[in-house]
C-alpha cells in the first residue's frame, strides 16, 4: 500500500508540473483545460497497464497505441521524477533575477522537456542498435572432438506488442554473423502473452539461426506469467528448438548442456539433482534465467552458466537496484571453477528504452584444456 501511495503521489508531482507547463505554453487555463489535462494525462500514465488489462476488451489499434504511448511514459515518469526536483530548485533564483513566475515555468520546463527527448531518443538507439559481447575462457576438461564450443546466448528478448518482427530479425542476422556452434535463449524470450508469438510466427524466425549444434531454450519469468507455457514449448518444438524443463543434452557426445526451469517455478530441480547422473570428467554448461543461484551453481560443480533477467536495471540508475539484490547482476565473473554470464537482454520490457544499457547479444568461445 505505501508504495502504491508513493506511485500515485509521484504520477501526481509530475502532472502537476506537467499541467503548469503546459497552461503556460499554450496559454490554457481554467475548469475545462484541467478537466481535459488529466483526464488525458491519466489514461497516459496508466496506459501500459490499461491496456494489459483491457487487451481483449479493447480494438487491437487502441490497445496497441494505448501500450506504446503507455510503454515510452514509464520512462518519461522515471526521469522527470529525477528532472523536476532540480527544476523547482533552478526556478528560485531565476525569479529571484527578476524573471516572473510564468517565465521560470517555462524556462525550467523547456529544459526539462528538452532532456526528456533527448533521454527518449539516446535510450531508443540503445534498445535497438544491438552490440556483441565477446568473451573467451578456457574450462579444464577434455571436450572430445572439440578444442572449443562457440556459443551464442541472447535473454529476455520480450517479443510481444513492443519488441517485434523487425528486432527479432536482427537477432538472427547478428546471430548467424558470428557463426557460432551452438545457440542459447536465455529465458523471457516472450514478453507475457504467445498470442502475438504465435500470430506472427516469430518461432519460425527463430529457426533460420544456422548453429552445427543447434538452437536451446529455458523458460523465463515471463513465460510463466503469461499462461501459454505449453503453446509455447509445443511452437519451439516444431521448429525445432526444445525448451529444456530441468533437462540435460549432450553436445557432440561431449559437452553437457543443461536447461533449468525458472525460479518462478516452485518444483524445479536443484542444480544437484540436474547434474547427479552426469560424468564429471566432461564440461557442464547450465542456463538458469535469473541469477539468483550462482553460488549453487559453482557448488554443483558446472564449469559455464548463462542468466539473464535483470536488464541491468534497463534504465540507470535502476542498476543500483539490480546491482543490490544480484551478486552478479551484468558481464562476467568467475565464481572458482564457474565461469558465470549474465546479459543485460536483447529486447526491453515496458519502454523500448535503455539508458546505461545496450541491447546486446553475448559469443563465449569456450576452450577445452584437460591439461590446464
Amino acid at each position: 500500500m505505501l508504495m502504491l501511495l508513493l506511485f500515485v503521489g509521484l504520477q501526481l508531482y509530475a502532472g502537476w508540473h506537467a499541467q503548469l507547463y503546459i497552461g503556460e505554453l499554450t496559454g490554457a487555463s481554467g475548469l475545462a483545460y484541467g478537466l481535459t489535462f488529466w483526464s488525458a494525462y491519466l489514461v497516459l500514465a496508466f496506459g501500459y497497464l490499461l491496456a494489459r488489462l483491457l487487451r481483449r476488451r479493447l480494438p487491437a489499434f487502441a490497445a496497441l497505441g494505448l501500450k506504446w504511448a503507455g510503454s515510452y511514459w514509464i520512462a518519461a515518469f522515471q526521469y522527470s521524477v529525477l528532472l523536476l526536483p532540480f527544476a523547482d530548485l533552478a526556478a528560485w533564483p531565476l525569479r529571484a533575477s527578476g524573471v516572473s513566475n510564468a517565465g521560470a515555468i517555462l524556462y525550467t520546463g523547456s529544459a526539462v522537456t528538452l532532456l526528456l527527448l533527448g533521454i527518449l531518443l539516446l535510450g531508443s538507439r540503445n534498445a535497438w542498435s544491438p552490440v556483441v559481447k565477446e568473451y573467451a575462457v578456457t574450462v579444464p576438461k577434455p571436450g572430445g572432438a572439440l578444442k572449443e564450443l562457440r556459443i551464442a546466448a541472447a535473454s529476455d528478448l520480450h517479443l510481444g506488442t513492443t519488441v517485434g518482427r523487425r528486432h527479432l530479425e536482427r537477432l538472427v542476422r547478428r546471430i548467424n554473423g558470428l557463426r557460432p556452434d551452438v545457440a542459447l535463449l536465455v529465458g523471457d524470450v516472450l514478453d507475457d502473452d504467445v498470442e502475438p508469438f504465435v500470430r506472427r510466427d516469430d518461432g519460425s524466425r527463430l529457426a533460420q539461426i544456422r548453429t552445427p549444434y543447434g538452437t536451446y531454450a529455458v523458460l523465463g519469468n515471463h513465460e510463466y506469467y503469461g499462461g501459454g507455457i505449453d503453446t509455447y514449448i509445443e511452437t519451439m518444438s516444431g521448429y525445432g528448438i526444445p525448451v529444456l524443463l530441468d533437462e540435460t543434452v549432450t553436445i557432440a557426445g561431449s559437452v553437457h548442456l543443461i536447461g533449468r526451469k525458472d525460479k518462478t517455478d516452485r518444483e524445479r530441480a536443484s542444480v544437484a539433482e540436474l547434474t547427479a547422473t552426469l560424468d564429471d570428467g566432461k564440461p557442464r554448461i547450465l542456463m538458469d534465467h535469473q541469477p539468483a543461484a550462482i553460488r549453487e551453481i559453482a557448488d554443483a560443480g558446472i564449469d559455464v552458466s548463462f542468466h539473464g533477467h535483470t536488464h541491468r536495471g534497463q534504465m540507470a540508475p535502476n542498476h543500483w537496484i539490480t546491482r543490490r539484490i544480484f551478486e552478479l547482476d551484468w558481464g562476467y565473473k568467475a565464481f572458482g571453477a564457474l565461469h558465470a554470464f549474465v546479459s543485460c537482454g536483447f529486447g526491453t520490457w515496458g519502454p523500448p528504452i535503455r539508458i546505461g544499457s545496450r541491447s546486446e547479444i553475448l559469443c563465449v568461445t569456450v576452450r577445452f584444456d584437460s591439461q590446464a
